[in-house]
């Protein structure tokens, strides 16, 4: 009798496929995708339809897939979003990895293997495809590459990310890892995905990433300016998240303790007085430069000079780098949050003029306050994550 020379597949990773109103490419995507695992993948699959309130034949569609392909199976959610999706899945998996691809699957599948093979060997917690490395090949519109990499320009720059690509839709996690980080997760929609990398990131998790070849669909249906005003809410609820209190989560023993990033507990006291300081002697500089120009070019005075004495003082108290090297690229980074901060004040400004013509001057202070209490909040990201990051700041003191 013939022994069969099959591999062994011994660990199992879930793959879901989060689908709404996609009866159109369904059922071509899960034939493509089962029989590419089929073929070529060393391991025990499951593929599971993730429908989320789908009101065409999607349904109908996945529930015949799960009868006619072994180790696909469909489940269905009364409400909309991708994050409730996976979270539903990945929450309840007995699988080793789990993970997910666009129904579309925009991304080569060859990058599928390179993709899982550090989670299942242990050496990664999470992994991520990316389009945006110089080895990835991408054929997408000039507006989608433009909005793609300002998002995760703004993600690298506000919010201290250390991984490049947080929106593709090509992503994995070990079980384990996955399903300790998602309590911690808020998003259900498109943000889910940032928020578990930042949330992750934040407790010394390792992200892999693979570089892909990806193709941009034509007849992709996200409604792109709701996705960047959600994703702007959500890194805002993450930044305030992140100065208030640590969220714990039971991740394995190496990264255990859930609490604040190295150095940050010392910083924030540090960074909160010097910060208040600097808005007292913004309003003060205002005052005075009010009455003797308009109110923008007072303001935008003010804040110009209070900003360089801002970044010197968090330069020197904060984050603990002392002597002349790097501190004109400093001051010059810390532009960056000078320009915010005018940008805040100075559109709280307008908007105050255009809703009460003739507001008084008590007012006036009222707008830059509430502006300049963002800004504070954006500075110190900016000033952590890129001015001063711990790496710079080591570099710097010795």
């Amino acid at each position: 009798m013939s022994q069969s020379t099959a591999p062994v597949r011994t660990r199992l990773v879930e793959i879901v496929v989060p689908v709404h109103n996609e009866q159109r490419v369904l059922a071509e995507s899960v034939r493509r995708l089962h029989a590419y695992l089929t073929a070529t993948f060393p391991y025990g699959f499951r593929i599971t339809i993730a429908d989320n309130a789908s009101a065409d034949g999607t349904w109908p569609i996945a529930v015949d897939l799960s009868r006619e392909l072994p180790h696909v199976r469909a489940v269905h959610l009364d409400a909309k979003g991708r994050g409730r999706a996976l979270r539903r899945v990945w929450s309840g998996s007995d699988a080793d990895v789990v993970g997910y691809m666009d129904v579309d699957l925009s991304t080569d599948l060859d990058a599928f293997l390179p993709l899982v093979a550090p989670l299942l060997s242990g050496h990664s917690d999470l992994a991520i495809g990316t389009r945006l490395s110089r080895s990835a090949n991408v054929v997408r519109g000039p507006k989608r590459e433009l909005i793609s990499r300002s998002y995760n320009l703004l993600l690298r720059g506000a919010m201290g990310a250390g991984f490049s690509d947080a929106q593709c839709g090509f992503k994995a996690a070990r079980a384990e890892i996955a399903q300790a980080l998602l309590p911690g997760v808020e998003d259900e929609e498109w943000f889910f995905d940032t928020e578990l990398l930042l949330l992750a990131e934040r407790h010394g998790l390792r992200i892999h990433e693979v570089p892909v070849d990806w193709v941009d669909d034509p007849d992709s249906r996200v409604d792109i300016v709701k996705t960047i005003k959600d994703d702007l809410r959500g890194m805002t609820r993450v930044a305030r998240r992140t100065l208030s209190a640590p969220v714990g989560i039971p991740v394995p023993p190496r990264v255990r303790d859930a609490r604040l990033p190295a150095g940050m507990v010392r910083q924030l006291p540090r960074f909160a007085v010097i910060g208040a300081v600097s808005t007292l002697a913004h309003l003060g500089l205002f005052v005075a430069l009010r009455a003797v120009a308009p109110a923008v070019a007072a303001n935008a005075l003010a804040l110009l000079i209070t900003a360089i004495a801002n970044t010197a003082a968090n330069r020197r108290f904060t984050f603990g780098v002392t002597g002349r090297a790097g501190a004109l690229r400093h001051q010059l980074q810390g532009g960056l949050a000078f320009l915010v901060g005018l940008l805040l004040s100075t559109g709280g400004l307008a908007l105050l003029k255009l809703l009460l013509p003739g507001a008084p001057a008590a007012a006036e202070v009222a707008a830059v306050i509430a502006a300049n209490a963002l800004a504070t909040l954006v500075r110190f990201l900016l000033l952590r994550g890129w001015v001063f990051t711990p790496r710079r700041a080591g570099e710097a003191a010795r």
